[in-house]
């Protein structure tokens, strides 16, 4: 899941290298967390967020049965699955 993120992600952003993901997997759930440029940040959230609602679209049709989502966040949580 983690490998689709980053290439939905990466066209999009102007900063890909600052990119760092990390999944957080449940039974019922995926949460892929983004930590991006604040440029980047910035542009995936104008337009009312339509971009990142279009990657989250794509995600949670991949997962199947679960729910996957991805969040921006400011810093990864501690339990790092870093990619």
């Amino acid at each position: 899941m983690l490998e689709l993120a980053r290439h939905l992600l990466e066209p999009v952003l102007r900063h890909p290298d600052a990119a760092q993901l990390q999944a957080v997997e449940g039974e019922a759930v995926v949460l892929i967390e983004a930590v991006v440029h604040a440029d980047d940040r910035e542009s995936l959230e104008d337009d009312g967020g339509r971009t990142l609602r279009a990657i989250r679209t794509v995600l949670s049709a991949a997962a199947g049965r679960r729910k996957a989502t991805i969040e921006l966040v400011d810093e990864l949580s501690p339990e790092s699955d870093e990619e």
